[in-house]
């Protein structure tokens, strides 16, 4: 299942990459795009684990940089 969310304070292009990656290693993620210029987070992933899944995405996100949110 493919969704987009919102990003809130992504601030650079270079940690919308390093989100990117991270995100892709995911457990139950088939792909992930972060867009610094659109701010947003194109996910195609399980849809059952969806949940589980956004809340490590905003962790790895938050890793990066603090104030980082994926809205959803």
């Amino acid at each position: 299942m493919k969704k987009k969310f919102k990003m809130e304070n992504l601030e650079c292009a270079n940690c919308a990459a390093k989100m990117e990656d991270l995100i892709k290693k995911i457990p139950g993620v088939n792909d992930a795009s972060v867009s610094f210029l659109s701010q947003k987070l194109t996910l195609d992933a399980d849809e059952d684990k969806l949940d589980e899944i956004l809340a490590k995405a905003q962790k790895a996100c938050s890793k990066i940089e603090s104030d980082c949110k994926i809205i959803l």
